[in-house]
């Protein structure tokens, strides 16, 4: 049987500097939930300032660390801080990436690296972590998030350095549930199509989301709540059975 939540547990959330990003509309989400947090921007004043305005406005616990989470140690040490001073962590969300929308033949080492670095070893390093202390405990959730871009090569704005980096992501985290699912711990990822954020290379106007949508069969493109409900689900207590899938919000615009 899986195990019992604790009654006080922290969820940590990377991502949260962008005003309009998953990662911040997730940690409000979540405290709403009751969820204490740990956020987590490459900027510490961005979290820091996140978690203020969330521990006023909900009763929860809520610290900000900064990091490069490409860098192991900076990883580890964003997760020590959230660790000291938060109750029991039990879910991790990775929110943190980067866009690439050159075109394959442009690609330059430097671009390569920069994107499978902050998609893929990012979320590596802060999830294996975060990971030691969940299957200490006997429970825990991780949610990735991927792209629909990583099943349609692309299509929407970035392109194949991008894709393949969010690909990797969705295999991290099938190899996870698989080696870690009998120690308490589920692992999942997240594709959305286009999301109404600025990673799509600034604020959408009512044209290019009109563009996004024209694929799709309901006419409409995500928005960062649509992706931060489907995450509060994955990392709640009655998520238990649900690991290494690929859950999928594109309004149908890629049906598997």
């Amino acid at each position: 049987m899986p195990s019992a939540f604790p009654a006080r547990r922290t969820a940590i959330i990377t991502g949260v500097g962008s005003e309009r990003g998953i990662g911040r509309r997730t940690a409000w989400v979540l405290a709403q939930a009751g969820w204490n947090l740990g956020l987590i921007a490459r900027h510490a004043d961005q979290a820091e300032r996140l978690a203020a305005e969330i521990s006023a406005a909900h009763a929860v616990r809520a610290v900000g660390a900064g990091a490069d989470l490409a860098n192991r140690a900076e990883a580890s040490r964003a997760i020590d801080t959230i660790e000291a001073s938060a109750p029991q962590i039990v879910a991790l969300v990775n929110c943190a990436g980067v866009s690439s929308p050159t075109p394959y033949l442009e690609v330059e080492p430097e671009e390569w690296r920069h994107v499978l670095t902050a998609n893929l070893d990012a979320v590596h390093w802060v999830t294996q972590r975060v990971a030691r202390t969940l299957t200490d405990n006997g429970v825990g959730r991780i949610v990735s998030l991927s792209s629909v871009s990583s099943h349609r090569g692309g299509g929407t704005y970035s392109k194949t350095p991008y894709s393949a980096s969010k690909a990797a992501v969705e295999a991290l985290m099938r190899g996870i549930a698989r080696e870690l699912g009998r120690r308490g711990v589920t692992a999942n990822a997240i594709a959305p199509g286009p999301v109404d954020t600025d990673l799509m290379g600034g604020t959408l106007t009512p044209e290019r989301k009109e563009g996004m949508a024209a694929d799709s069969v309901l006419d409409a493109i995500a928005t960062p709540q649509d992706v931060a409900a489907t995450i509060r689900h994955l990392v709640s207590e009655e998520a238990a059975l649900i690991t290494g899938q690929t859950v999928h919000i594109n309004g149908g615009l890629h049906m598997t």
